[in-house]
């Protein structure tokens, strides 16, 4: 007898019952994706793991605490068998097949009634593969190809067009602390879809590359009417390229909220009538010192850590920092767009109160190939950045969570 291949269909289970049978890892995979479907999952099971009791707990599915017995597929439109009792396995899917219930077994594939596909998801679409026969049915082959396909949505290396009209607009991207691989998920796919693309000089600029030709990048840097204009032509620049029906992307080092002067766009783009997408990314004032080895917080040392900008010196009367009050905490400090300020910086901390031999760490260039680490304290900053050339973009950490792990300085 020939071998029919699977038929391939989407199951639609809002507000229909799904009976799932065991309440182990099996289950504690298959349950978030039946939840997320709307399904009234119904699970009949003397245990379960902590994960599903918690979905139980939150009321997601209704848990029974017992064993399986006959008539419980009784009315569901779906059964997932996946206890460990093989007798009640296949005395489970003969009442679905009896009761003409669509039925996935965990142990005997060949004697279900239908398979689950390996699924992923990219902006609203699920991917599903599925080996059609059961003589070549390998589920390492159709996850690995679930994988790459998803993959390649995700960040933009399969390119799948919109075919239906898109509503323009800029989204904002975080594009995170410098290394490409550090941008969203989301970040990367809108990136690759974009008709032009205003970059920051702090971006991942290697992504830059990857973008097909006709896509338009204007570096965000040498937009004319000088230093104190440039955001008001960044902003110009975002309006004029949406309201001709492109799509843009505002891709900034960091996060966009994060001393990125992001809300400025945002509000200028509202002000104009221009819808806008913000998309967090990866700040390097947590990224930058975790790379280099230097936890922000850490139990026992550092209950709090603290963000500020050190662009304006204590000094300086523009600085809405509050530095005496910070040389008071005993927390982090991290300092970002600080380092031709750190002399000022360090005498101010000292001067309220810092201990001169508080620990200090100077990354430059974070997550990136030219990422190196200095060392130093409080009274010896001035001098080392001096001495070891340290130039922006660098993070600096201030406190004793620079000592606790290994100090491996690249400099």
């Amino acid at each position: 007898m020939a071998e029919h291949p699977a038929y391939p269909v989407g199951l639609r289970l809002g507000g229909r019952r799904v009976v799932v049978l065991g309440g182990g890892q099996v289950a504690q995979r298959r349950l978030p994706a039946l939840i997320a479907a709307g399904a009234d999952v119904l699970l009949i099971s003397p245990g379960a793991t902590p994960s599903v009791e918690a979905m139980a707990d939150a009321g997601e599915i209704t848990w029974q605490r017992r064993p399986y017995a006959e008539g419980d597929l009784n009315g569901a439109w779906y059964a997932l068998i996946a206890t460990s009792d093989q007798l009640a396995n296949a005395t489970a899917s003969t009442e679905a097949e009896r009761e003409r219930v669509w039925c996935v077994r965990s142990d005997d594939a060949d004697a279900a009634t239908a398979w689950t596909p390996a699924t992923g998801t990219s902006e609203g679409v699920t991917v599903a593969v599925l080996t059609t026969t059961a003589s070549n049915r390998d589920p390492r082959h159709t996850a690995a190809v679930r994988d790459a396909v998803v993959a390649g949505l995700r960040d933009g290396t399969l390119v799948a067009p919109h075919h239906r009209t898109r509503t323009p607009g800029v989204a904002l991207v975080g594009g995170g602390p410098g290394d490409p691989d550090l941008i969203t998920v989301r970040g990367r796919r809108l990136l690759a879809e974009a008709d032009v693309v205003i970059a920051d000089r702090l971006g991942p600029r290697e992504l830059l590359a990857e973008l097909p030709p006709h896509v338009e990048v204007i570096d965000a840097a040498k937009i004319p009417y000088g230093r104190y204009m440039a955001q008001e032509a960044i902003n110009n620049a975002l309006i004029e390229h949406a309201k001709q029906g492109k799509s843009v992307v505002r891709l900034k080092g960091g996060d966009p909220f994060v001393f990125g002067r992001g809300m400025e766009e945002v509000q200028a783009l509202t002000e104009a009538g221009i819808p806008c997408t913000v998309v967090p990314g990866i700040t390097s004032s947590v990224s930058v010192p975790g790379a280099a080895g230097i936890p922000v917080t850490h139990r026992g040392v550092a209950h709090e850590f603290t963000v500020v900008s050190g662009h304006v010196a204590p000094d300086d009367e523009r600085s809405l920092v509050d530095w005496p009050s910070l040389a008071k905490l005993t927390g982090t400090l991290v300092i970002l767009m600080g380092v031709d300020k750190m002399d000022r910086i360090a005498e101010t901390l000292i001067a309220h109160g810092k201990s001169p031999d508080t620990p200090v760490a100077l990354v430059q260039e974070g997550t990136t190939a030219a990422q190196r680490r200095v060392d130093a304290t409080l009274a010896t900053v001035a001098e080392t950045v001096r001495r070891e050339a340290v130039k922006p973009p660098a993070v600096i950490v201030v406190g004793d969570v620079v000592a606790v792990g290994p100090a491996t300085p690249d400099a």
